[in-house]
């Protein structure tokens, strides 16, 4: 078995531990000070139903990705690719409290995160799969870091962690 595949088959096991049920953040929090996202309840909402969709988007790339059907993999990277939370039908207050609450580095892991997505779907539509392989890697690796540094209080199996991870700057 290619090395590619057995980290993909590991990283299923990642993706299988739910992501919905985002919440604020309790008061008995065990992320540090200033690494959680202060959002209001309609904003916090808004990013759990993208957390939702992104959740629903990684595990369906895995059959996808070992099967070769390198269309719906383009397809569904791309979707990822667009699921901006900030794309989304925001007011003018709501789009306001972002650019105040979402710290640089959460915007930083947000936008690898959706780069990565779309260079997923670049490299499903070459039929490349070792370059598919690498992407979804960076993808699930964003994702522990961000939840591991802005999550805590819902994943804290990654708090400490993510030190090694997220080699994005």
């Amino acid at each position: 078995m290619p090395a590619t595949t057995r980290l993909l088959l590991m990283l299923t096991c990642l993706l299988l531990a739910p992501v919905s049920g985002y919440t604020e953040q309790p008061a008995d929090q065990h992320a540090p000070p200033g690494d959680h996202l202060h959002l209001s309840p309609a904003l916090m909402e808004l990013l759990k139903q993208e957390m939702n969709a992104i959740q629903e988007g990684m595990q369906a790339l895995i059959p996808a990705i070992v099967s070769g059907k390198w269309q719906d993999v383009a397809d569904i990277g791309e979707h990822i690719r667009h699921s901006y939370i900030m794309q989304q039908q925001l007011t003018g207050a709501q789009m306001e409290e972002l650019h105040h609450a979402l710290p640089p580095a959460f915007l930083e892991l947000d936008q690898a995160f959706h780069h990565s997505a779309g260079m997923l779907a670049h490299a499903a539509e070459m039929h490349n799969a070792e370059v598919v392989n690498f992407y979804f890697y960076k993808m699930t690796d964003t994702c522990v870091t961000c939840h591991g540094k802005f999550a805590g209080y819902r994943f804290p199996g990654l708090v400490g962690d993510t030190k090694n991870m997220g080699h994005q700057h």
